[in-house]
C-alpha cells in the first residue's frame, strides 16, 4: 500500500500573469477572484487539490510589486512567507522576450532558498510558438529551474502535464484538509471577495485599489441567505463614483455578486450593499487587521 503524499505549492509572479486563473483551473472551481486590474489578490489564498493518494495545497500569492502603502507591504510579506514555506514554487510569467525588473528580483530571492522552482510560462496563445524557446533561454540564463512548462491556464492547455510533474516532488505527509475541502477561506470571505471582484470590473483607474469589503451580517434562513455588506472607500469623492449615477454601479455590482453567491451557496441571496468612507485605510494597521489583511 503506497504512502499518502501531501505538500504546499506556492504560485508566485508579478500582478496579472494569471495566478488566480491557474489556481481556479487546477481546483476545478472559482475560489480566487479574477480581474484585469493589478494587485487583485491581497491575501494568500489556499486551494486544495485532491487525488486518491495525494493532497496538494496550492497557495495563490499577491502579485509581486513595489509597495507604496502598508497594505502593499503586508501583501508582499504574505507572498514571501508562502514562497519560503512551500515544497515547490511555480514561478508564473508571461511570454515576454526578457525578464523584467520584478521577475529578476523574484529569481534573486528564490536563489536564497533550496526549494525546487518550476518556470511556468502562461498565456502561450499570445505568442508564436517559435518565439517561446528564446523566452525560456532568457529566464534560464538567470536561474536553474527544476522544470519548465508552457501553458494557457485560461484554455486549460498544459495544466495536466504540470500537475503530473508536480506529483513527483510532493513528499509523504498527512492529509491537511478534509476530502471535500477546496479552500481555507470561510464563506464570509468568499462573499466579500465576490463583491470586490464585481467592483474591480466596473470601476476604473485607482479607485478599486482603495476599496475594502466587510460582510457585517450573514444570516442563513430556510430558503435564503440574508447578507449585508459595507463597501469602504478612502475618499468622500470616491463614494459617489462607487455608487454611480442613480445608484447604477452599486446596483450592477450587487446583481452580479448576488448571482455568483447563489451559485456558490446553492440558495437564494438577499444582498444589501452600503458604501462608507474610511480615510487612508490602506495605511492604518488597525483597519488592515479589521479587514483581514495580515501577514506572518
Amino acid at each position: 500500500m503506497s504512502e499518502f503524499k501531501s505538500g504546499f505549492v506556492a504560485i508566485c509572479g508579478r500582478p496579472n500573469v494569471g495566478k488566480s486563473t491557474l489556481l481556479n483551473r487546477i481546483i476545478g472551481q472559482k475560489i480566487a477572484i479574477i480581474s484585469d486590474k493589478p494587485q487583485t489578490t491581497r491575501n494568500n489564498i489556499l486551494g486544495v487539490y485532491h487525488k486518491e493518494d495525494m493532497q496538494i495545497v496550492f497557495v495563490d500569492t499577491p502579485g509581486i510589486h513595489r509597495p507604496f502603502t502598508k497594505l502593499g507591504e503586508t501583501m508582499m510579506k504574505s507572498a514571501d512567507s508562502a514562497m519560503r514555506d512551500a515544497d515547490v514554487v511555480l514561478f508564473l510569467v508571461e511570454p515576454t522576450a526578457q525578464p523584467g525588473k520584478i521577475e529578476l528580483k523574484i529569481m534573486e530571492d528564490l536563489k536564497k532558498t533550496d526549494i525546487p522552482v518550476f518556470l511556468v510560462i502562461n498565456k502561450i496563445v499570445t505568442i508564436k510558438k517559435d518565439l517561446l524557446l528564446p523566452v525560456i533561454a532568457a529566464y534560464q540564463s538567470h536561474f536553474d529551474f527544476a522544470s519548465v512548462f508552457m501553458i494557457s491556464a485560461k484554455q486549460d492547455d498544459g495544466v495536466t502535464l504540470l500537475l503530473e510533474e508536480l506529483a513527483g516532488l510532493i513528499p509523504e505527509g498527512p492529509m491537511f484538509f478534509p476530502e471535500d475541502a477546496v479552500t481555507d477561506q470561510p464563506e464570509r470571505q468568499l462573499v466579500a471577495e465576490l463583491v470586490r471582484e464585481k467592483l474591480l470590473h466596473l470601476l476604473d483607474k485607482e479607485i478599486p485599489h482603495g476599496i475594502a469589503i466587510e460582510v457585517f451580517s450573514m444570516k442563513e434562513k430556510d430558503k435564503l441567505y440574508d447578507i449585508e455588506v459595507n463597501i469602504y472607500c478612502e475618499k468622500q469623492s470616491h463614494k459617489g463614483i462607487v455608487i454611480g449615477k442613480g445608484g447604477s454601479v452599486l446596483k450592477e455590482a450587487g446583481t452580479l455578486a448576488r448571482e455568483d453567491m447563489e451559485k456558490m451557496l446553492d440558495k437564494k441571496v438577499l444582498l444589501k450593499l452600503w458604501v462608507k468612507v474610511k480615510d487612508d485605510w490602506r495605511n492604518r494597521e488597525a483597519a488592515l487587521r479589521n479587514f483581514g489583511y495580515t501577514a506572518e
